[in-house]
């Protein structure tokens, strides 16, 4: 069989040959890169000569390259575009994959090759980067299992195989459980309330399903809308109990099951290799450094959001009461009222902004001020082969016309693409003998689609979230790095969302909303009135989204702080839902709704890489807010601040302790003020 995965890609600055690729080529094509990078694995150990950096750390750095991209693409797509056969490759590939990367990291001899130059380290001159790889190799082993005798091994190796497939399921759960179901309205009047733009996407939903009347889905551009303006409570309530039920219903797609054994798993696994707890094991290499760091970081926050929170949802319960009589504000009730008390306060409705925000417009705007900021230009090109017909290929280069990095967009909801939004790349940067090899980025979004009549208008949401995204693209875009795995986003997790939250900051600003907030009918730029409103209301119960947030994190430090001897032998001991309702306990203002769990469907840390990472969402808030101000202080646009961004946070991927990075840019580690003056909890 002729497979593209395995042979040269021969296109432009050889990306992804997507319109070659067939499902049956997986299976062969990662058969033959686990062999290639096995014998690349095995050529450094049976070197003759003595361990050197460039023929073990670096060697080993730059082997299984083919494995990577095949990979990178096999499992991009199989979030952003499956279907029901990738889903069974994914199930047969992961045990496999898993099994190889146990086999390199328990591999003794090679070990000993890392051991002999990682206790040699003071003698060898070597530059800063190097050591940080070096360090990150040996750890890399150290800490999954090298040091184990060989029964331990093979049951870590039980374990990760184990784990690798639960958490594939999970996500396929969820993804099943929100494209099941449909919340199919006929009477017209149960539209009451909705913005012309959602009635439209809903009847087109409708149509493409050959039905009468308006469709409305789990999917967020479908569901948010329903949730913030739909009059009727009761189709309100049905929507927000569906939605929260997401793996905890009796069928085949539950996922307590799941979440129960992974978290055992995990404790087993953290406990194998001589930690406490996988929330130890995991936090020990991010910049909290700890557990207890993290719980104490979450509890200073709570304490502060509490009163205001408390306050705040108090304000949204009488708003509520004195409208519409509502006696007990229920969770279906909050983002409705919210929204008309955001109204009445600040004269303000979200929808009249969506005009201002065409799609096409907020992505040129994105452009614009990167090219300000970092001098980047982005060229739409046709010659770079796509996933799907929505996606939109960029070539990107500097201010000499130099290349810098291809880059996928993909925007819009459709089966087969899981909800929410995300940064990954198919190919990373490096430089080898002298070459400074590019990478390929791509953002993943689920925003509004266009109508019949109207383009694809944003919510400011989604002109966050894009942003947000875009954020991240550009720290793997502008990545500059020897090594690949030191490269673009490969950093601490507390510190990855640093580049893509402080680019949310820019979305708030006149100087920048001036540049792509225009009319889509008229070319009007964005009133300054509205700006205003805009920034007025940027804070609206930000003591309820902080509140939310930190929950969130409690929840995921809960669940990876069991040890072992927590889960009993058939999970006897541990109810999801009731240990959930226990974590939550702090934090809970609305009531309990008993068909719904948020555990079976947090896919962040049962599918997506934050377990025992969720915090790092609000912990990156107070570095961006920190960096912020600093370009607030020197101009939104300054370009001497922007380039030390880019020098000492964008380009330098994991080559340093990310604190240090910081402080290069900014001067002194970062002050939690400038995000509670923000958010005013001050």
């Amino acid at each position: 069989m002729n497979n593209p995965l395995l042979q040269e890609f021969n296109t432009p600055y050889t990306t992804a040959p997507f319109e070659q690729i067939k499902n049956e080529h997986y299976q062969p094509a990662f058969e033959q890169a686990i062999k290639e990078s096995k014998a690349e694995i095995d050529a450094i150990v049976n070197n003759s000569e003595a361990p050197t950096f460039e023929n073990t750390i670096e060697a080993l750095d730059f082997s299984g390259y083919k494995l990577s991209r095949i990979s990178s693409i096999f499992f991009n797509l199989n979030s952003a575009e499956t279907n029901d056969e990738m889903q069974k490759i994914a199930q047969e590939v992961s045990p496999i994959l898993t099994a190889f990367s146990n086999d390199v990291s328990l591999n003794f001899e090679l070990f000993e090759r890392v051991k002999t130059i990682y206790e040699q380290r003071n003698e060898l001159k070597l530059t800063a980067e190097e050591l940080m790889l070096l360090e990150k190799k040996y750890k890399g082993f150290s800490r999954n299992g090298a040091n184990l005798n060989d029964i331990d091994k093979e049951k870590l190796r039980a374990i990760d195989t184990e784990l690798s497939k639960l958490s594939l399921t999970f996500g396929e759960n969820v993804l099943a459980e929100t494209q099941n179901y449909e919340l199919h309205i006929t009477d017209k009047e149960n539209l009451s309330g909705l913005p012309e733009g959602a009635i439209e996407d809903a009847a087109q939903t409708a149509k493409s399903k050959n039905k009468e009347g308006w469709i409305f889905t789990l999917d967020y551009p479908s569901y948010i809308p329903f949730m913030t303006y739909a009059d009727n409570r009761e189709l309100r309530k049905e929507l927000s109990i569906v939605a929260g039920k997401k793996g905890f219903q009796d069928n085949e797609y539950n996922n307590e099951e799941i979440v129960l054994k992974m978290v055992k798993l995990r404790a087993q696994r953290s406990q194998l290799l001589g930690y406490k707890n996988h929330a130890h094991f995991v936090l020990e290499e991010r910049m909290a450094e700890s557990a207890e760091k993290v719980t104490t970081f979450l509890e200073d926050f709570l304490e502060k959001a509490k009163p205001k929170a408390v306050e705040q949802f108090n304000q949204l319960q009488e708003f509520a009461t004195k409208k519409d009589g509502i006696k007990i504000l229920q969770k279906w009730d909050g983002g409705y009222y919210s929204e008309k008390l955001k109204q009445e306060l600040f004269d303000f409705d979200e929808e009249i902004l969506k005009p201002y925000f065409q799609l096409e417009n907020v992505i040129d705007g994105s452009f614009e001020i990167a090219k300000r900021l970092y001098g980047l230009h982005f060229k739409e090109v046709t010659t770079i082969q796509k996933y799907h017909p929505d996606v939109k290929t960029y070539e990107v280069t500097d201010e000499n016309g130099d290349f810098i990095a291809v880059y996928y967009a993909d925007f819009h909801p459709r089966p087969g693409k899981r909800n929410g939004a995300w940064k990954t790349g198919y190919k990373s940067q490096w430089i080898k003998d002298g070459e400074n090899s590019r990478p390929h980025i791509s953002i993943v979004c689920n925003f509004t689609k266009p109508t019949a009549t109207k383009p694809s208008l944003l919510t400011f949401n989604e002109v966050t979230t894009l942003f947000h995204e875009f954020g991240h693209a550009l720290h793997g875009m502008l990545a500059n790095t020897t090594f690949p795995s030191l490269s673009g986003t490969s950093v601490s997790w507390d510190f990855v969302e640093l580049p893509s939250q402080v680019m949310e900051n820019w979305c708030f600003e006149k100087e920048a909303l001036e540049l792509f907030a225009k009319h889509y009918k008229t070319g009007e730029i964005i009133p300054i009135e509205l700006i205003e409103k805009i920034k007025k209301a940027s804070n609206f119960l930000e003591g309820l989204q902080t509140f939310r947030q930190v929950s969130f994190g409690i929840l995921d430090m809960a669940w990876h702080s069991l040890g072992e001897s927590d889960l009993a032998v058939g999970n006897s001991k541990i109810n999801v839902k009731d240990f959930e309702t226990e974590a939550f306990k702090s934090t809970q203002l609305y009531p309990d709704v008993a068909e719904n769990c948020m555990s079976t469907a947090f896919s962040h840390i049962f599918q997506g890489g934050y377990s025992a990472g969720y915090y790092s969402y609000k912990w990156a808030e107070v570095l961006d807010a920190d960096a912020f101000e600093y370009f607030k202080e020197t101009g939104i646009f300054n370009k001497e601040t922007a380039s030390k961004f880019k020098d000492f946070v964008l380009s330098q991927g994991g080559t340093q302790k990310p604190m240090e990075l910081y402080k290069q840019f900014r001067g002194h580690e970062p002050k939690p003020d400038a995000l509670l003056k923000r958010a005013g909890l001050l």
